[in-house]
């Protein structure tokens, strides 16, 4: 949608806008050497509005005037000079009182307390990221049978503190692109997802309290070289995801709080306005002009930074009017329900633009309740996304690895029960930065036992989370065994990997990324029943299960693990001429794995002893046989 035109203020107004930016905020157009600058701001309750900046004052400004009813106020001059790079905000005036705000719509700020707009115009870089475009094309998509049928292993990343310079200085976009590339493309990673890079003013939100939508963080650098960034992944056949973060903004004052000395992008009704836990305030996702907003900034990501898709955060925290509120401070809806109505109309409106125009875009809801149909299409009632985290069956296994092996057997529900709803919603499986602070141990540190038994339950414990029905993502750091918990001011300990037991678990861990994208059976039919059938769901007692998954081409692979700390000996039913071949297990960690073909030809058995915490990937012994 072509917002220059004289509809683009009836669109942003009527909430239909994919492409606000491209009206309001800040525009630069040269012609024969003069440059003609446009603001434009909404601000519909403000008495005045005024553009303050290093290139006209920052005293009473250059007043704006109000050019729709609905509160959309403009400013148009031509100049010689070139302000671009200059600084700039918005005295918006109300009841008499000046306030200062960034430009919600602006391309680039300076972040932090300050917050000032930064003057950019029109980036003049081009991607040449043709082949990794029709890659994504080909692979993202539905196939006869399954939907994204290929291999999704996503490395969640804090920029800030996966590596730093020995002076404790960030990386720039340059040295972060060179880094993680070459980083993930060995450890057997498809995609990088990155905790939010949308500019923010505190350090310790990790980038979740979001102060202008529209500007990459400064932090790492300029526009253009997050462009490059995203530029280089997507050249080295690696993807990128972005947290994104629709949900609610911080109480910043040069933010989006109050923007026109009263809430406007946020609820204005107590019951809805604000966070108890988080301390910000709740995007108002019924008023038009914020869904404009909103969806706007999401196609903003994907059409200008190539962006692959979105995590969108705290979808929980939308749905539920209830959702961190005690009894009585909440309003039930029209149907004396919990359920937020204006959050499930907007986010099939999200859903329906962003796959309007990009089909084959990943819209990942972070969501931690069983709401239904999170990612059913919009068309059969769904809420549109095409996957979801499955935190139930990450919170799940955690609890079971604190557990003490002895009393496993009463918690066994974490690895069968989840596969009773493991097919009603497109999962990833994640275990993400959420899980790593706060005192809850790093997953290394969350296995019960001693030194030496944390390493091998780790081994087997990712060996089950990678032949498991889902998508996959792990928090950088995990793969190598990090005892600390994630400290978002600090480079990983990659010292760690000094020690012969870490870098021996990264290596396990890039092997185990290896068998997963070179195993059909483990990722193309992760969605539907007809990619996974148990053999072996209720050994309670042993501690392990057995069970296998299905390709399309009708090949399969067989995985058994077990979580007991002694040795276990289980039995693999065969059909008459049948054999199986591990190709993959955790003995490597020292989990022996031993195997005895017994029974009679006509009903033959795999007999397998699986040392104390080890696991093993069997396939057909034919050699037709395709995984």
């Amino acid at each position: 949608m072509d917002l220059t035109n004289d509809m683009a203020p009836y669109y942003f107004h009527q909430g239909t806008s994919d492409s606000a930016y491209r009206y309001l905020g800040a525009h630069v157009f040269r012609a024969d050497g003069v440059f003609t600058y446009t603001f434009r701001v909404f601000a519909p309750r403000a008495e005045g509005v005024y553009l303050v900046s290093d290139f006209c004052g920052w005293g009473s400004g250059l007043e704006l005037t109000r050019v729709t009813e609905r509160g959309v106020f403009e400013l148009i001059f031509t100049a010689s000079e070139d302000y671009r790079g200059q600084k700039y905000k918005f005295r918006v005036v109300s009841e008499g009182i000046s306030r200062y705000k960034g430009d919600p719509y602006a391309f680039a700020s300076v972040g932090g307390s300050d917050g000032a707009s930064l003057l950019v115009g029109d980036s003049e870089y081009r991607f040449r990221d043709e082949d990794w475009m029709a890659h994504r094309r080909r692979t993202v998509t539905a196939r006869e049978g399954s939907y994204i049928a290929a291999p999704l292993n996503i490395y969640e990343v804090h920029l800030g503190s996966f590596a730093r310079h020995e002076d404790g200085r960030v990386l720039s976009y340059a040295e972060l692109a060179d880094a993680l590339l070459a980083y993930v493309k060995y450890m057997g990673y498809t995609h990088v997802e990155l905790l939010p890079i949308t500019e923010y003013p505190f350090d310790g939100s990790w980038g979740y309290q979001v102060g202008a939508y529209y500007a990459p963080t400064g932090r790492y650098g300029t526009p253009d070289e997050f462009r490059a960034f995203v530029d280089k992944l997507h050249a080295g056949g690696v993807g990128v995801i972005m947290d994104w973060v629709p949900a609610h903004f911080p109480k910043d004052e040069w933010g989006l709080y109050e923007f026109d000395g009263h809430p406007l992008y946020e609820y204005q009704g107590e019951d809805r306005m604000e966070s108890r836990s988080w301390g910000t305030r709740y995007f108002d996702v019924g008023r038009e002009e914020v869904q404009s907003f909103l969806v706007s900034n999401a196609l903003f990501w994907l059409r200008e930074y190539h962006v692959d898709g979105l995590r969108v955060d705290a979808v929980a925290a939308m749905l539920y009017l209830d959702y961190d509120r005690e009894p009585g401070e909440w309003i039930p809806n029209i149907y004396g329900n919990n359920r937020n109505l204006e959050a499930e109309a907007f986010f099939r409106k999200l859903n329906t633009a962003v796959f309007s125009a990009f089909p084959d875009a990943l819209m990942i809801a972070e969501e931690s309740t069983a709401y239904p149909r999170i990612t059913k299409p919009v068309s059969e009632g769904g809420l549109g996304f095409n996957l979801k985290w499955n935190m139930g069956f990450a919170n799940d296994l955690y609890a079971y690895l604190k557990t003490d092996p002895i009393g496993r057997k009463n918690c066994h529900y974490a690895l069968n029960f989840p596969v009773t709803y493991a097919f009603s919603e497109n999962y990833v499986l994640p275990i993400s930065h959420d899980e790593v602070v706060h005192g809850k141990g790093s997953f290394l540190n969350k296995m019960y036992g001693s030194y030496e038994d944390k390493f091998a339950q780790f081994r087997v414990a990712m060996l089950f989370i990678m032949t498991f029905p889902g998508k996959k993502l792990l928090f950088m750091g995990t793969e190598y065994g990090q005892f600390s918990e994630w400290n978002y001011k600090e480079s990983l300990e990659w010292f760690m990997l000094k020690y012969e037991k870490h870098a021996a678990l990264r290596e396990y861990v890039a092997a185990l990324n290896r068998f997963y994208l070179e195993s059909p059976a483990l990722y193309e039919i992760d969605f539907q029943p007809a990619g996974f059938s148990w053999i072996l769901p209720d050994e309670a007692e042993k501690n392990l299960v057995v069970f296998r998954r299905h390709a399309l081409s009708g090949g399969s692979l067989t995985v058994a693990v077990s979580f007991s700390g002694v040795e276990q000996t289980l039995q693999i039913p065969l059909s008459p001429g049948e054999k199986l071949e591990c190709v993959f297990s955790t003995a490597a960690g020292g989990g022996d794995v031993r195997t005895a073909l017994c029974g009679s030809e006509e009903a033959p058995v795999l007999e397998v002893t699986l040392g104390a915490f080890s696991g093993a990937v069997f396939r057909p012994a034919f050699p037709t046989a395709t995984v």
